[in-house]
C-alpha cells in the first residue's frame, strides 16, 4: 500500500477527530489508534505534522490528538525509534508550556504524554522537564504537575531524582504568590512523600536498596515549615486541603524529633481546619496519617491533645453519612480508623468519653458514640474484651430510646457484640428482647410521603432491620443458639409482640431443626424449668389460631404451621407422627394461594379438624381439659382482633367436644359466656359457635348450661315498663340475648342429628323464643333491637337448615314453620321501603330458603304472601347508587358496605324463588289478569241486535249494505276470541250479517243459502280450545264470507282486517290474519291499484305486531300478494326509501317463502342488474370539480331486496338453479359498487346511511350460505375477505380469496360460473373489468382449472387483456398468466412462447406509474422459470439478466425484491455458462450490499439468489459459506460474514479484485446509508485481509478519496464504518 494511502487516510481521520457524533469520535479514536499501533512511527509522525502545521487549531481538537499520541505510545513504546521518542517529548513539552496561561484540558493531555513516556525513557523526559524547572525561576503550572505524576506513575525511576528536585524546589516554594503555584507544589511534596514511602516499603524490588528515610527528612521538614506556617492559613479552601494532605503525608518522613516538636501545634491546627471547610474527608486523611506517625513512634506529646481530638472526632462521627455521596462516606471511615488508632493507645479514656456521649441529650452524639462502639468491637477486640459488661451495661440504658435512627444504631451494635460474645453475658437477653420488640413494631401509614430527611427511620425500615438481624444471628453465631433456644418461645404469645411473629418462627424454625438434626439434648424443652415460657397448650393455640389468619401480621400462617410440627415433640410426644402427615399439605396450600384466593371457610374447617384429630390421637383427658382452661384464658389477649378470637371460641368449642370431663365442660360454658364481649356481632357468633360445636358431644350439657345462665345474674335487670319505654345506652341485656339466641341455632346445627329433633320444638325453640319476647306486667312486648332480630333470624335459618339435613334419614314435621315464618315477615315489612341499611332482608330470605323445603308445606297463599312481601320489599328499593338522606340517628353506611349489601340482598331473593320453585315445579296457569265479562257482554250484546235487525228487516229497494265490510271485520277475529261465549257470540253476528246482505241483494225471506247455512255446525267447532281447529274453523268461514261479500266492501273489510293484527288479544290477531290471507287467496285477484296501499298499511301494522305468528302471517300475505301481482309488489317495495327498514326487510324476505315466486324475482333482478347503469358520475361541486360516482337508485334497491329475499331459507331451491348467473351477477355488481357512494334521499336531500358495496357482498354471502358452501364460506371469513372486498383500496385482494376459496371448495360449479362472467370482461365499466380479471387471475393459480379444462379459456381472456387501456387490468393480467406456474405448471412449456413474451413486455410497460405491472412481470416470471425447459429460455438468460439488472438498485423495494428473486430462479438455466458465471460476478456486490438493505424482504430476497446462485460462483467455499450461513429466517453476523468473504474473494479471484472494488466504490454514493455503511466494511475487510502482493490491483487512490468523502456522510452510521475501514489502512 502506498504511503501516501496511509497518510490521506490518516489525515482525514484527524480532521474528523472532533465529529459532533460521539460514536464517531470513538471510532475515528479507535482507527487511529489501530494505525498507529501498525505504523507507530508513521503515524506520530503525522500527528505532530498536524499539530505543526495547524498551530490554530481549537483546543478540543489538539487535545484529542494528544491523546492518541498518548494512546499510540502506552501500547507501543517499545517499537517507537528513539529518534520519534525525542521529537515527541520536545512536542509535548512545547504543546505544555507554550501558553503560560493555565489551560487545563490541553495541558493535561500533552503533561500526560510526557507521564506516558516516562515510563520507559525517565532520563530522556528528566532531561527535557529539568531544563524546564531551573532554580530561582518558577516553572510552569504544568511542569510541576507532570513530575508529581511521574512520580505515581514510575516510583522506582523517580525516587533516585527527587532529593535533587526537593532540593531546587524548595527555594521556588518562597516565590510562590499565586494560590495555583502554592497548591501545585503542595500537590507535588503529597505525591513525591507518598511515592518515597512507597520505595521505602519496597526496598527489596528497588533499583537502589542503600535509599533511606534521613536521605529525604531535612528537605521534607524544610518543604513541611513553609506550608505549616505559611500555606496552611490560605483563605482558599481547596489550597488549605491540599496543603493537610501534604503535611500528613509528610510526617512519616519527618526526623522523630521534629514531628514531636510540631505535635502540639500540628494538631490543633489540623482540627481548626474542620470549621473552615466544608468538606472534611481530606482533613480526617491527614489527621490520621499525623496519629499513624505519632503513634507509630510513641509520641509522649499527644496525651494532652486527647480530649480536643476525641471532643473533634466525636463530632466528625456524629455528622450525618450521605451515602449517595462517596466523600461523606470516606471521611467517617477515616474518623472511624483515628479512633482505632487512639483505642490502641489510650483505650480506658477513649471507652469512657464515649460511653458518656450516649448519655447526651443529642441524638446526633449518641448515634456517633454508637458508630464508634460498633466499629471498636468490631474493630479492637483484644482491647476491648475488658470492657464488654461496662458496654452492656450501657447499651441498655438506650434502650428506651425514642429515636428510631438511635435505634438503627443500637441494632447495629447489638448486632456486632452478639459476634463477639456479649449476648451469652448476664443482661443480654434483654437485648435479644429489643431486636424482638422492633421485629413488632406496627407501619407508620405515611405511604406515598417521601421523608424530608433523608436519614429518617421509618418503623418499617426499623423492623426489617430487627427481622435481618435476628435471622443473623440464628443463622450466623453458633454460640448464641442455646440463648436464643427455646427463650425465644416466650414472645410468641404476649400480643404485643403479634407483628413479630413471622421472624420469630422463622428462626426458630432455624434452630429447632438444627438441634433436632443435630440431636442435641437441649432440643428437648423441660416447660417446669423454664418458668417464663407459656405452656405447650397455650403455644399450640396460640400458632393454630395464627395459622387460621395466614395472611395477617406479615404473613405469619405457613412460619407458625411449620414452627408447630417442629415442636411437635415438645407440644405433646403423640403428635409427631400425625403432624408430620398433616401440617405439610396445608403448607402447600398456603404456598398456592393468596389472600383473595383462600377459600377462608374451607380452610378454617381443616384447621379445626387438625386440631380434633390432634386432641384424639393426644387421647389424655387431663391435658385435653387444660387446654380448654388456658385457650379460655388467653382469649382476653384476641380483644382488640375479634376474627382471631371468634376463632379462637371454635377452637375451644372443639376442644371441648373432645373433653370428657363434664365438670370442666360446664365451668368452661360459664366462664365463655360470662366474659364475652356481647355487644359485638363477631364475638356474639364466635361464641355460638363455640358452644354449638360443644353440644355436639355434650348436648344435655350446653342446654342446661345456656338455660341456667338464661336464668342467672346476668339478666337481673329486672325489666319494668320504664326501662322499656326510656332510652337506654347499655343495651347489655338485649346484647346478651341475642347471643344465647345465637347459640341455640348453633347448639341445632352441631348437635346430633338422632338426638336433635325431639329438641327443636321444646328446648330450643322455646328458650328462643323466651329470650326473644320480654313479659312486662303479663304483656308480651315484642323487641324492636336489631341485633335480636338478627340473631333471631340466623338462629331459626340454622334450625331450619338442621332439620334439613336430619329429615334425610328420619320424617319430620315443623310444627312452628308458619308462625317463624310470620313473625321474619313482620320484621320486613318493618323495614323502611325507600332504603336498604341493614341485613335484615337479605338474613330473612336466606332463612326462609332454609325452612322452604322443610314439612310442612306452605298453603297457596301463604307461599304467594311470602313471596309478594320479599319481592316487593327488594324491588322497592332506590338503584344503589342513590344516596339516601341521613336521619338524626342513623350512620351512612360507606359505598363499599352497601353495595355488598344490595348484593347479598338480591342473591339472597334468587335463592328463595328456586327453593320455592324446587318444592313444586309444576307450572301453574297464570290467571289472566284482564276480566273476560266486558267483551263476552258486548258481542253478545251485538248478535241479539243483528238477529233482531234481521228479523224486522223489510227491504223495498236494492241497496248496498255499505257497513258489512266494516262490521265483519270488526267481528270475524272474534271468533277465535280466549272466552267460549264471545266466540259464539260472533258466530251469530256474521251468520246475521250474512243474511242482511242477502236480503239486501233482493233475496226473499225464506231464502236458504247454503254456504251461509254451513256456518251453523261451525258453531260446534268453536267450543273446541284446540287452536288449530280454531282456525281451520275460520278459514272455513272467510271462504263462506268471501264468497258472499261484495266488491265495495272487500277493500273496507280487508282494511279493518289490518286493524285486526293489532288486536289486544293475541288469539283475534291471529285469527285476522287467518281470515285476511283466506280472503285474499280467494278474491286478491282483483285488487291491483290497491296493491301499494295495502303494503303501505301492512308496513305500518307490522311495526306494532309482537307476535311471531302474526308476523309470519303478514309475510304470507304479501307473498300472496306477490304471487296475483308481482310487478306491482316489487315496483313498491324497490321504492320504498334506502337503507329499508327491518319491516320492508320483512316483506322481502316474505317473498322468498315460495321458490317460483322467488325464482321470477330472481331472474328479474338479474335481468335489470345487468342493463341498468350502475352508477352514474356526479361532479363534486362546481368550484373543486372532480367526479364522485353515485349508486343508481333502482339496482341498489334491488341488491337490497335480493339480499333480503335470500335470507329465506325457502329460497335455496331457485337460488341454487340460478347459482351460477346470479354468482356472476352479484360479483360484477359488487365490482361496480366498490368506492361507490349511495344516493341522497328524495325527502331529507341526506346521502342514504348505507354501504353500497357492502350491500352487494352481504347478498353474495348469503347467496353462498344457501348454496351450502360452508367452507368457501369459512376461508372467506378466516381470511377476512369481505371487509376487503368492500373497500376500493382492498377489493383485488378480497376478490383474490374469493376466487381461491371457489376454486379449492366449489370446483365444479366454475365452468358455468366462468362463461356467465366472460362477457363482463368486455364490459365499458372498468370497475367490473378488473373485478372479472381478477377472479380469472386467482383461477389460474389452482389446477382444478385443467381438470375441467377451462385453461385455454382463461389463458386467453388473459392474453386479451394484456392490452386493455386500464393499468391494473393489464396487471392482473400479468399475475394471471405468471399464476399458471402455479396452478397447472405441466401447461407452462405449452404457453412458454406467449408467457416470455408477456412478462418481457411487461417489464418494459412505460404506463405504469407505481411499477405494478414491472412487479408482477418480474414475479410471474420467477414463478414460470421453475418450470419452462431450458431449451425455451436458454437463449433468453443474459436478455433477461440484462433487463433485471436496472431494477437491482430500484428505489421501490417490492421492485428490488422482485428482481433479485428473479436473479435466483434464472440461474438453473446458467449453469456450466461461463457467460452467466460473468453475469453473477457482475451483480454480486450488489447482492452483497443489500443484504443490510433497510427492507427485510428485500434481505431475505438476496439471502435466497445467492444461495441458489452458490454453485455458479465458480468458488467451493464461497458456495459452502452462501449455503451455510445465507437463511432467509437466520440472523447474520454481516461484518463477520463480509470479512470472512473478502478473505475467498481475494484467495479465488485475485483477477476480479480490481473489477469489486470499483463496484463497491460506486456505491459509496447509494441513497441507503445502510448500504453506504456496509460498501465501507466491505472496502475496509477487503483492504485488512489484502497481502502485500495484491495491491497493485487496486486503485487505492479511489478508495482513499471515496472514504474520505464517507468520513463526511451525513449519517453518523456511514461515519462510524468509514472511520473504521480506514483502520484497515497498514
Amino acid at each position: 500500500m502506498d504511503d501516501t494511502d496511509v497518510e490521506q487516510v490518516t489525515l482525514a481521520l484527524l480532521d474528523a477527530a472532533t465529529d459532533k457524533d460521539s460514536e464517531v469520535q470513538e471510532q475515528v479514536r479507535k482507527s487511529m489508534l489501530t494505525l498507529g499501533k501498525q505504523q507507530p512511527d508513521r503515524v506520530l509522525a503525522m500527528c505532530q505534522d498536524y499539530l505543526l502545521k495547524h498551530p490554530k487549531l481549537v483546543v478540543s481538537h489538539r487535545v484529542v490528538i494528544l491523546q492518541t499520541i498518548e494512546l499510540i505510545v502506552g501500547c507501543r513504546i517499545e517499537q517507537i525509534s528513539h529518534p520519534r521518542i525525542k521529537s515527541i517529548i520536545s512536542l509535548a513539552s512545547d504543546e505544555m508550556t507554550r501558553s503560560k496561561e493555565v489551560i487545563p484540558d490541553w495541558q493535561q493531555a500533552a503533561s500526560n504524554i510526557l507521564v506516558a513516556v516516562g515510563n520507559k525513557h525517565i532520563n530522556d523526559i528528566m532531561e527535557e522537564i529539568l531544563s524546564k524547572f531551573q532554580p530561582g525561576l518558577l516553572p510552569h503550572f504544568f511542569v510541576v504537575q507532570t513530575l508529581a505524576n511521574l512520580s505515581d506513575s514510575n516510583v522506582y525511576g523517580m525516587v533516585p531524582f527527587l532529593n535533587a528536585i526537593l532540593g531546587t524546589m524548595l527555594p521556588m516554594l518562597s516565590m510562590a504568590k499565586q494560590d495555583n503555584m502554592k497548591w501545585v507544589f503542595s500537590s507535588a511534596l503529597c505525591h513525591f512523600s507518598d511515592s518515597i514511602l512507597e520505595y521505602l516499603a519496597n526496598l527489596d524490588k528497588a533499583p537502589d536498596p542503600t535509599v533511606r528515610k534521613d536521605t529525604f527528612s531535612s528537605e521534607i521538614y524544610a518543604a513541611f515549615d513553609i506550608l505549616f506556617s505559611n500555606w496552611l492559613q490560605s483563605r482558599e479552601s481547596k489550597l488549605r486541603l491540599t496543603v493537610a494532605e501534604a503535611v500528613g503525608s509528610m510526617c512519616h518522613l519527618m526526623a522523630s524529633d521534629k514531628l514531636e516538636e510540631q505535635i502540639p501545634k500540628l494538631l490543633p491546627a489540623i482540627l481548626s481546619l474542620y470549621k473552615k471547610n466544608n468538606e472534611h474527608y481530606v482533613i480526617s486523611k491527614s489527621l490520621c496519617q499525623v496519629l499513624d506517625a505519632s503513634v507509630s513512634m510513641g509520641s509522649r506529646v499527644l496525651e494532652a491533645q486527647l480530649d480536643s481530638l476525641l471532643f473533634a472526632l466525636h463530632q466528625q462521627v456524629s455528622a450525618p453519612v450521605d451515602y449517595s455521596n462517596p466523600p461523606t462516606i470516606k471521611n467517617h471511615n477515616e474518623v472511624l480508623r483515628c479512633f482505632s488508632l487512639l483505642a490502641n493507645s489510650f483505650p480506658d479514656r477513649l471507652v469512657m468519653c464515649v460511653l458518656q456521649k450516649l448519655e447526651n441529650s443529642n441524638e446526633r452524639n449518641r448515634m456517633g458514640s454508637l458508630a464508634v462502639l460498633r466499629h471498636l468491637i468490631n474493630s479492637s477486640t483484644s482491647t476491648m474484651e475488658s470492657k464488654k459488661l461496662l458496654i452492656l451495661a450501657s447499651i441498655r440504658h438506650l434502650m428506651a430510646d425514642h429515636s428510631n435512627k438511635v435505634k438503627k444504631r443500637v441494632v447495629q451494635v447489638i448486632s456486632a457484640m452478639a459476634h463477639h460474645g456479649y449476648l451469652e453475658l448476664e443482661g443480654g437477653e434483654l437485648l435479644v428482647r429489643f431486636i424482638v420488640q422492633h421485629c413488632a413494631l406496627p407501619d407508620a401509614y405515611r405511604r406515598g410521603q417521601k421523608p424530608t430527611d433523608p436519614e429518617e427511620v421509618t418503623n418499617e425500615a426499623l423492623r426489617t432491620m430487627c427481622d435481618n438481624t435476628l435471622h443473623l444471628l440464628t443463622t450466623t453465631v453458633g454460640q448464641l443458639a442455646d440463648v436464643l433456644w427455646p427463650k425465644l418461645l416466650y414472645y410468641l404469645t404476649p400480643s404485643q409482640f403479634s407483628n413479630a411473629t413471622t421472624p420469630l418462627c422463622k428462626s426458630l424454625i432455624v434452630l429447632g431443626n438444627k438441634k433436632k438434626n443435630n440431636q442435641e439434648p437441649s432440643f428437648n424443652i423441660d416447660f417446669t424449668l423454664e418458668v417464663n415460657l407459656p405452656s405447650p397448650q397455650t403455644l399450640m393455640v396460640r400458632l393454630l389460631v395464627n395459622a387460621a389468619f395466614p395472611f395477617s401480621s406479615r404473613g405469619h400462617g405457613a412460619p407458625s404451621l411449620s414452627l408447630l410440627q417442629i415442636l411437635s415433640i415438645n407440644i405433646h410426644p403423640n403428635t409427631e407422627i400425625l403432624w408430620e402427615k398433616e401440617i405439610p399439605p396445608l403448607l402447600s396450600m398456603l404456598e398456592e394461594s393468596t389472600a383473595e384466593s383462600l377459600d377462608k371457610k374451607h380452610w378454617d374447617e381443616k384447621l379445626l379438624k387438625l386440631l380434633s384429630k390432634t386432641l384424639a390421637t393426644i387421647d389424655e383427658d387431663k391435658w385435653v381439659c387444660q387446654l380448654a382452661a388456658e385457650a379460655t384464658r388467653y382469649l382476653s389477649t384476641y380483644n382488640n382482633s375479634l376474627e382471631e378470637k371468634s376463632f379462637l371460641y371454635r377452637c375451644i368449642g372443639v376442644t371441648l367436644k373432645q373433653c370428657f370431663n363434664k365438670e370442666v365442660v360446664k365451668k368452661q360454658l360459664q366462664e365463655i359466656l360470662l366474659t364475652a364481649r356481647h355487644n359485638d356481632a363477631i364475638e356474639r357468633e364466635g361464641v355460638a359457635m363455640g358452644v354449638g360445636l360443644c353440644a355436639n358431644s355434650h348436648l344435655e350439657g350446653t342446654l342446661t348450661k345456656l338455660e341456667e345462665f338464661g336464668k342467672s345474674d346476668a339478666f337481673k335487670k329486672s325489666p319494668s315498663i320504664f326501662n322499656l319505654l326510656k332510652e337506654r345506652n347499655d343495651v347489655e341485656v338485649e346484647k346478651v340475648k341475642s347471643t344465647l339466641i345465637l347459640c341455640y341455632g348453633q347448639v341445632a346445627l352441631n348437635a346430633p342429628p338422632e338426638k336433635i329433633l325431639t329438641r327443636i320444638d321444646q328446648d330450643i325453640l322455646r328458650c328462643i323464643s323466651k329470650h326473644f319476647n320480654t313479659k312486662v306486667l303479663g304483656i308480651k312486648v315484642e323487641t324492636k333491637d336489631l341485633t335480636m332480630k338478627l340473631s333471631l333470624i340466623q338462629s331459626v335459618g340454622l334450625i331450619g337448615k338442621a332439620i334439613s339435613e336430619c329429615v334425610k334419614k328420619q320424617g319430620y314435621v315443623f310444627s312452628r314453620k308458619q308462625e317463624l315464618i310470620t313473625v321474619m315477615l313482620d320484621f320486613i315489612k318493618a323495614e323502611p321501603a325507600d332504603s336498604l341499611r341493614t341485613p335484615v332482608r337479605h338474613l330473612v330470605m336466606t332463612t326462609y330458603a332454609n325452612l322452604m323445603p322443610l314439612d310442612p308445606v306452605l298453603g297457596e297463599n301463604e307461599s304467594f304472601e311470602l313471596l309478594k312481601v320479599c319481592v316487593n320489599s327488594v324491588f322497592s328499593l332506590p338503584p344503589e347508587m342513590h344516596t339516601p338522606e341521613k336521619t338524626k340517628e342513623e350512620e351512612i353506611l360507606d359505598p363499599k358496605q352497601r353495595k355488598a349489601l344490595y348484593k347479598d340482598t338480591l342473591a339472597a331473593l334468587q335463592e328463595l324463588l328456586k327453593s320455592v320453585l324446587a318444592k313444586n315445579p309444576t307450572p301453574d296457569g297464570l290467571q289472566s289478569v284482564f276480566k273476560d265479562h266486558e267483551r263476552e257482554r258486548a258481542v253478545t250484546a251485538s248478535a241479539h241486535m243483528l238477529a233482531y235487525y234481521l228479523d224486522i228487516l223489510t227491504v223495498k229497494n236494492m241497496v248496498s249494505f255499505h257497513n258489512l265490510g266494516a262490521l265483519l271485520g270488526r267481528l270475524s277475529p272474534r271468533c277465535s276470541d280466549p272466552h267460549p261465549p264471545v266466540r259464539t257470540a260472533a258466530m251469530d253476528c256474521i251468520y246475521s250479517l250474512l243474511y242482511i246482505q242477502l236480503r239486501y241483494e233482493g233475496f226473499s225471506l225464506d231464502h236458504k243459502d247454503e254456504g251461509v247455512d254451513s256456518l251453523l255446525p261451525l258453531k260446534d267447532q268453536l267450543n273446541n280450545p284446540d287452536h288449530s281447529v280454531l282456525y281451520k274453523t275460520c278459514s272455513d268461514l272467510t271462504k263462506v264470507m268471501s264468497k258472499r261479500l261484495p266488491q265495495q266492501q272487500l277493500t273496507t273489510l280487508v282494511f279493518m282486517l289490518f286493524e285486526g293484527l293489532v288486536d289486544s288479544q293475541a288469539n283475534c290477531c291471529r285469527a285476522s290474519s287467518v281470515i285476511l290471507n283466506t280472503l285474499l287467496k280467494n278474491r286478491g285477484g282483483g285488487l291491483q291499484e290497491l296493491v301499494p296501499e295495502m303494503l303501505e298499511s301492512l308496513h305500518v301494522r307490522l311495526q306494532n305486531i309482537t307476535e311471531e305468528q302474526v308476523r309470519v302471517a303478514v309475510g304470507q300475505t304479501v307473498l300472496i300478494l306477490a304471487s296475483q301481482h308481482l310487478q306491482t309488489v316489487i315496483n313498491t317495495l324497490v321504492n320504498q326509501p334506502l337503507p329499508y327498514d327491518s319491516w320492508t326487510s320483512e316483506m322481502w324476505m316474505a317473498l322468498g317463502a315460495d321458490p317460483i315466486v322467488a325464482n321470477q324475482i330472481i331472474e328479474m333482478v338479474i335481468e335489470k342488474l345487468l342493463i341498468m347503469a350502475p352508477y352514474v358520475d356526479q361532479r363534486e361541486s362546481m368550484i373543486r370539480g372532480g367526479t364522485t360516482k353515485v349508486a343508481t337508485n333502482q339496482p341498489l334497491a334491488m341488491t337490497c331486496g335480493l339480499k333480503e329475499l335470500l335470507l329465506n331459507g325457502q329460497s335455496q331451491e331457485p337460488a341454487v338453479s340460478l347459482f351460477p348467473q346470479l354468482f356472476s351477477c352479484l360479483t360484477v355488481r359488487l365490482g361496480a359498487s366498490v368506492g361507490v357512494s349511495a344516493p341522497k334521499d328524495n325527502n331529507t336531500k341526506h346521502t342514504a346511511a348505507i354501504h353500497v358495496a357492502g350491500v352487494a357482498a352481504d347478498a353474495l354471502r348469503i347467496l353462498l350460505a344457501r348454496a351450502q358452501l360452508d367452507e368457501v364460506m369459512k376461508r372467506l371469513d378466516e381470511g377476512n375477505a369481505w371487509d376487503s372486498m368492500k373497500e376500493q383500496n382492498t377489493h383485488v385482494t378480497g376478490v383474490t380469496l374469493l376466487a381461491r376459496a371457489m376454486a379449492k371448495h366449489a370446483g365444479p360449479r366454475l365452468p358455468a360460473i366462468v362463461e356467465c362472467l366472460c362477457p363482463s370482461l368486455n364490459n365499458i365499466y372498468e370497475c367490473q373489468r378488473v373485478t372479472v380479471t381478477a377472479f380469472f387471475s386467482e383461477l389460474l393459480n389452482h389446477h382444478v382449472v385443467t381438470e375441467l379444462m377451462l385453461i385455454d379459456v382463461l389463458m386467453n381472456n388473459m392474453m386479451e387483456r394484456i392490452s386493455d387501456p386500464c393499468c391494473t387490468v393489464r396487471m392482473l393480467a400479468v399475475r394471471g398468466l405468471g399464476n399458471i406456474a402455479m396452478g397447472s405448471p405441466e401447461k407452462v412449456n405449452k404457453y412458454a412462447k406467449e408467457l416470455l413474451a408477456a412478462m418481457s413486455s411487461g417489464m418494459e410497460e412505460k404506463d405504469d406509474p407505481g411499477k405494478l405491472i414491472t412487479l408482477e412481470a418480474m414475479s410471474g416470471l420467477s414463478k414460470v422459470l421453475l418450470y419452462l425447459d431450458k431449451k425455451n429460455v436458454h437463449l433468453l438468460v443474459v436478455y433477461i439478466f440484462m433487463k433485471i439488472k436496472p431494477f437491482l438498485e430500484s428505489e421501490n423495494d417490492e421492485i428490488r425484491c422482485a428482481s433479485i428473486h428473479l436473479m435466483g430462479n434464472l440461474s438453473k438455466f446458467g449453469s456450466g455458462e461461463p457467460v452467466f458465471k460473468d453475469q453473477i460476478h457482475n451483480v454480486l456486490v450488489s447482492l452483497l450490499l443489500h443484504l443490510v438493505d433497510p427492507n427485510p424482504q428485500v434481505v431475505k430476497a438476496c439471502k435466497f439468489s445467492m444461495r441458489v446462485c452458490a454453485p455458479v460462483v465458480g468458488s467451493e467455499q464461497i458456495t459452502a459459506m452462501f449455503q451455510n450461513h445465507l437463511h432467509e429466517d437466520k440472523s447474520l453476523h454481516y461484518g463477520e460474514f463480509i470479512n470472512d468473504l473478502t478473505k475467498y474473494l481475494i484467495q479465488d479471484f485475485p483477477g476480479m479484485l480490481n473489477f469489486y472494488h470499483i463496484s463497491v466504490i460506486q456505491f459509496f454514493k447509494s441513497s441507503w446509508a445502510e448500504v453506504r455503511a456496509g460498501a465501507a466494511m466491505f472496502i475496509g475487510f477487503l483492504l485488512g485481509n489484502l497481502p502485500e502482493e495484491h495491491f497493485s490491483h487496486l486503485n487505492m487512490g479511489s478508495i482513499t478519496k471515496g472514504l474520505v468523502m464517507l468520513l463526511k456522510d451525513p449519517d453518523p452510521v456511514v461515519r462510524v464504518k468509514a472511520a473504521e475501514a480506514m483502520g484497515h489502512f497498514h
